[in-house]
């Protein structure tokens, strides 16, 4: 089950921590990591040098320009974050991960360091993450965080004895199925002019990725709701 989680640093900056990050992963038997728009060359010397033998989770690491791409093959997005979000989100707490199905495709989602994750990128989560800690110093290292969820997950993946019982006729919907019904979505929206005033479009469309990142959907329901979809700006 090892093999269903990937963690994906999203803009890193810092070649340090991008090897720090995938030595944590090594030490704890995880060995996908994708990186979104990363500011230093990737790879480079300084991140082999800092991932002190974890060459392989470097080598095999892939790179995407977008975070839409990279999400598109996950059945669940983890967001992390040290920050308050005034966000109708769903939290789940580091010691409740051993809840997840991990046969399924779980990615855990880590912002760049000086900012973190942004709430537009946040919107394409199923769950944030808050590690507990000083609430007047709750900024963590990158690699710390991760390193904190790797352990964790190394925990629960030793010791996971859960049964899970759902129907196997049912399909969730992958993230690029959603992806295209969210989509289709907002274009119908835009042919019925339903982004009004334009200035706050942003924020709606935020608000409509939540919604639908959040939601357990089958594949059927998502074929359902396209079809809802595909029919908003016909003429009756």
């Amino acid at each position: 089950m090892f093999n269903n989680i990937t963690f994906i640093l999203h803009k890193p900056q810092l070649s340090e921590n991008i090897g720090a990050c995938a030595r944590a992963m090594k030490n704890f038997n995880i060995s996908k990591l994708s990186i979104v728009d990363p500011k230093p060359m990737f790879p480079n010397d300084k991140i082999i040098a800092t991932s002190v033998g974890a060459n392989d989770v470097i080598k095999k690491a892939k790179v995407y320009n977008s975070l839409e791409k990279a999400i598109q093959n996950s059945d669940y997005v983890i967001s992390t974050t040290a920050r308050f979000r005034n966000k109708n989100l769903k939290h789940i707490k580091i010691s409740d991960l051993n809840k997840l199905n991990f046969k399924k495709k779980i990615i855990f989602l880590f912002g760049p360091e000086a900012s973190g994750l942004t709430n537009k990128e946040i919107s394409f989560s199923n769950y944030v993450l808050q590690i507990p800690s000083n609430p007047k110093f709750r900024s963590l290292n990158l690699s710390h965080g991760l390193i904190i969820v790797a352990q964790k997950i190394f925990e629960i993946l030793n010791n996971n004895k859960n049964n899970y019982s759902k129907s196997k006729k049912i399909k969730k919907a992958s993230k690029r199925q959603i992806q295209a019904m969210a989509n289709l979505c907002i274009k119908r929206l835009e042919l019925i002019n339903f982004f009004k005033p334009e200035e706050k479009k942003p924020k709606m469309l935020e608000n409509l990725r939540m919604i639908f990142y959040k939601m357990d959907l089958s594949e059927k329901e998502t074929r359902i709701l396209s079809s809802v979809f595909a029919n908003l700006a016909k003429k009756g």
